[in-house]
């Protein structure tokens, strides 16, 4: 269930900060946020997929930790990205 590199560039266009930007928090989230979205969706057809379920669980785990990073660092940034995509603070 990879990203299209279509998906790919629509998702980066959106959270970028600046111009060519691909490497920043907002985008790493944005980027995980979709692909644990994608990989719900599978774990909701296939239940006894654990292997599909531990990579899922790192991917919340990575997630949680770039939020956390953002909130240090700047919380305007990270109250921002966390409501674009429809997370709770």
């Amino acid at each position: 269930m990879p990203l299209s590199p279509v998906q790919k560039k629509d998702i980066i266009k959106e959270f970028q900060t600046v111009d060519g930007d691909t490497g920043s928090p907002e985008v790493q989230i944005a980027l995980l946020s979709h692909r644990i979205d994608a990989l719900v969706e599978h774990l909701k057809q296939h239940a006894h997929d654990m292997h599909s379920r531990r990579g899922l669980l790192s991917m919340i785990a990575k997630r949680r930790r770039l939020i956390n990073f953002l909130d240090k660092t700047d919380k305007t940034r990270a109250s921002g990205i966390l409501k674009k995509i429809g997370l709770k603070n």
